[in-house]
């Protein structure tokens, strides 16, 4: 209801201003200051000011008064504060959104959009465990694909594996040429890359210390297995995928528990082997940018205001990452309508080399996007190492999760719902509230802004967190069930032999909410499918937790001020809980967006 408010206004608005001969370039549309009582206000006032000669506040004036209402379906008055010029939806808006988002799950999605969209995320080297520095891109990333489906777009996860660097050749190598009696400690963890890790540092530690004439050997063989990789040797494939498939399918159980998962594992020796990558460096060489410096083709990027070369094939012909990304990228252009890669902010020169190659390849790259993430910081204290090898993520999880039982079980007396907690209900609400606060805490920053993890924001269940938006929805769940249990005569509502509520479509008068709590909830409702659509053409998740941050400061008002199944009228009844099932689906999906679970109860 939201968008088709906005389209109308935007309509209004643009037939006023030609009708005042002004332009109709920039309409200045947006939500109005918190003070103002309006569903959406125009600022085109400032801009007109000049044009016209007058001060904003008088062009305002004649603006509004150039409006006609006449024949929309929800833009209803029109009139100015100040220098704003504010529209008013009718009550048919309120009952509309009421009816829509009362009667469906799945209330914000948008229509199929019909394109596709690959997002390619977290993409860590397989080289060990997930580190909680980087744990930023898997929730991001899962994030961004999320809002992508929401908002229309047939999307695609990908983990993009780099299988054939130099340090998957060392890791290959040292696997290889150590045994377990070599290795100095013992897994962190009963899993495989906390298990292979040792070898790969190991091996590491190898090249650093040991007498050079043993390093230059262990040279020689890592030299060997990139030549192999370079060369479509089946074998060298053979042993770098044992190491690559074993550590990876590690790293699919970490992953998993937040959960972000994928489509598809694409492999970088993909573009290798299928002759793409050399495709791409023999086209890169005839172009005017190419230029062979320092034993090495490089390209000449100054045009894209690009001060560093791009080195794309080394002076024996191997290539490099860049060059197989490259390739990658194009797969992708001719597979896919877009492609949104999220990337650390250490990779933003490597994202804008890419670009202005894809560019120089004759590439679309308007189909390209990024979204480039600072790191996680832990501050002081208990996480802050772990047996001398950085904390993993699985670690931040663990402790995620202990630190939610022990919330919830503190706040058992407190409880408002008669319903026995079980064992298994405290800790199905542990996992829910405790990796929902790592992910929301996560994804609700600015990725460009370096964050540092703090436990006591992260599971503050009166402030503004996971658990405090999490705990709207049970709420709601608490009420539907509680109204269906008590027989309360509510239509649409019913409740089947477990006690799930069903909402159907329900034909109640917006009118009926005297109160402004339960209008300003409603409101919230509305502009929620809108809230979609402008996050997705961003690429910003975090203006999702935005939302669910207000939309529970809306509800919580509501909840407060108007009692729901007590409601003495049985049509307010009926309203109250259409807007509470109506409140239950927004916040379900915009949790759901963030990757966040929706407890049903807490």
């Amino acid at each position: 209801m939201f968008r088709q408010f906005r389209s109308e206004v935007a309509d209004a608005l643009g037939d006023a201003l030609a009708s005042l001969d002004l332009p109709t370039d920039d309409l200045g549309i947006e939500r109005p200051p918190d003070d103002m009582d309006a569903t959406l206000a125009s600022s085109v006032a400032f801009r007109l000011a000049g044009e016209v000669g007058a001060a904003p506040p008088s062009v305002a004036a004649d603006v509004a008064e150039a409006v006609d209402v006449a024949g929309y379906d929800y833009l209803a008055a029109v009139d100015t504060a100040g220098p704003y010029v504010n529209f008013h939806a009718g009550e048919r808006y309120l009952a509309d959104t009421l009816d829509a988002a009362a009667a469906d799950p799945d209330y914000g999605t948008l229509p199929d959009r019909d394109a596709s969209v690959v997002v390619e995320h977290t993409s860590a080297n397989p080289t060990g465990p997930v580190h909680v520095g980087r744990a930023r891109n898997p929730i991001v990333g899962d994030a961004v694909a999320n809002l992508m489906e929401y908002a229309g777009y047939d999307v695609d996860r990908h983990y993009y594996v780099n299988d054939a660097g130099r340090q998957m050749a060392v890791f290959t190598w040292a696997y290889e040429r150590f045994d377990e009696s070599d290795l100095d400690t013992d897994p962190a963890r009963d899993r495989a890359e906390y298990d292979l890790v040792r070898y790969y540092r190991k091996g590491n530690a190898f090249l650093e210390e040991a007498d050079p004439a043993e390093v230059d050997a262990a040279e020689e063989g890592i030299s060997a297995i990139l030549q192999g990789l370079e060369a479509g040797d089946e074998e060298t494939y053979e042993r770098v995928g044992e190491v690559v498939d074993t550590v990876l399918g590690g790293m699919k159980e970490c992953l998993a528990r937040l959960p972000a998962e994928f489509d598809e594992f694409v492999k970088e020796t993909r573009f290798m082997r299928d002759a793409s990558t050399d495709e791409v460096a023999a086209r890169l060489k005839e172009t005017d940018q190419a230029v062979y410096e320092e034993d090495a083709w490089q390209l000449e990027l100054d045009e894209w205001g690009i001060e560093k070369n791009l080195v794309f094939l080394r002076s024996d012909d191997t290539s490099l990452y860049t060059t197989r990304d490259l390739a990658h990228h194009e797969w992708k252009f001719a597979n896919y309508d877009r492609a949104v890669t999220v990337l650390g902010e250490d990779h933003k020169l490597q994202a804008d080399q890419l670009g202005a190659t894809l560019e120089l390849l004759g590439n679309d790259t308007d189909r390209l996007g990024h979204v480039i993430y600072s790191y996680v910081n832990l501050p002081d204290g208990k996480m802050s190492t772990r047996r001398g090898t950085g904390v993993m993520l699985d670690d931040l999880l663990d402790e995620a999760i202990d630190r939610a039982r022990e919330a919830v079980e503190s706040r058992m007396d407190d409880r408002i719902r008669d319903d026995d907690l079980t064992a298994e209900d405290v800790e199905r609400i542990a996992h829910q509230v405790g990796i929902g606060a790592v992910r929301y805490d996560i994804v609700s920053k600015q990725p460009a802004k370096a964050i540092t993890f703090e436990w006591e924001d992260a599971l503050d269940f009166e402030a503004q967190s996971a658990p405090f938006v999490q705990y709207v929805h049970a709420r709601c769940a608490g009420i539907l069930s509680e109204a269906a249990a008590a027989g309360v005569e509510v239509p649409g509502v019913t409740a089947d032999a477990d006690g799930v509520v069903d909402v159907d479509a329900l034909d109640v008068d917006g009118a009926v909410f005297e109160t402004e709590a339960a209008r300003e909830l409603l409101r919230e409702v509305a502009r929620f499918p809108a809230v979609i659509e402008t996050a997705a053409d961003d690429l910003e998740p975090h203006t999702i937790a935005t939302f669910t941050r207000e939309f529970a400061d809306a509800y919580n008002a509501f909840y407060r001020e108007c009692p729901v199944v007590t409601a003495d009228d049985e049509e307010l009844r009926a309203a109250r809980v259409a807007l509470v099932a109506a409140a239950k689906h927004t916040m379900a999906n915009a949790l759901d967006v963030l990757g966040v679970e929706a407890p049903e109860s807490m």
